[in-house]
């Protein structure tokens, strides 16, 4: 059994209880971690509210990537709060609607770049707030998705913004490395989370993940929070830089 007990890191990205964070926050508080929620914005709090409690969440706290001084300021409170971190588990990812059901080829500027900052660039900047947090090491983990390595019909412009976060991944490792941080990306397969159903036709990607993947199932956000756990434990203190597919084996079809 891993025991995450001592452990402290923070959750972005939790819209539901059938968010892949909200999975990957419970499992870890299952193993015994201290989490540190985040909402969206007084909105999006009420749905999240009731997870922090079921969670025990000691921090719970507001954090939109886009608003300027927001994610700062989480990371001044925990700062204040606990004194340092073990773990940081970034899931969030966004792209105008209209953009994300068009071709590439007709992406605007904005549209681009204003979904990767907040998909890609935010982790990143994350990254550089929780260093100073992690004196003696620590996880960072992001989510992408197997429509970064392959054409995926309908994931459009977040293709190339997932390839752009397992990239920014690798380099993070190498630069983190040196002060026992560790990065991961997580790939899990399509599952129905609040952000998928912006895809369209998700529903005949689940089908057919379900159809060819080796296992003939979905993978569950207790899946991905089954391998963050791990990943965050001591027990995988050697690695680091890794792209992990958590999709019953979906990927590996042609």
């Amino acid at each position: 059994m891993i025991d995450l007990s001592g452990k402290k890191g923070i959750v972005f990205g939790v819209a539901n209880d059938k968010s892949i964070a909200y999975g990957c926050a419970d499992v870890l508080r299952q193993l015994g971690a201290d989490i540190c929620l985040t909402y969206l914005n007084e909105k999006a709090k009420p749905y999240v509210a009731p997870l922090a409690d079921q969670l025990d969440a000691r921090l719970f706290l507001p954090c939109n990537v886009a608003e300027p001084g927001e994610m700062e300021a989480v990371f001044d409170t925990v700062k204040e709060e606990w004194g340092e971190i073990d773990f940081l588990i970034h899931s969030i990812a966004w792209s105008p609607l209209d953009e994300l059901h068009g071709q590439l080829l007709d992406s605007s500027a904005e549209g681009f770049c204003k979904a990767v900052d907040i998909s890609c660039h935010s982790f990143i900047r994350m990254a550089k707030l929780a260093k100073p947090l992690m004196p003696n090491g620590g996880t960072l983990l992001t989510m992408s998705y197997h429509g970064a390595e392959r054409v995926v019909e309908n994931y459009n412009m977040m293709g190339p913004i997932k390839a752009a976060l397992d990239s920014s991944v690798r380099y993070l490792a190498s630069e983190l490395g040196p002060h026992q941080v560790r990065v991961h990306s997580l790939s899990p397969g399509p599952m129905p989370t609040r952000a998928a159903s912006g895809i369209q036709a998700f529903d005949k990607l689940m089908d057919d993940a379900i159809e060819r993947s080796p296992l003939h199932r979905l993978s569950t956000p207790e899946d991905v929070g089954n391998m963050a756990a791990f990943l965050v434990s001591d027990q995988a203190a050697s690695l680091t830089g890794n792209l992990i597919h958590i999709d019953a084996g979906h990927h590996l079809m042609a």
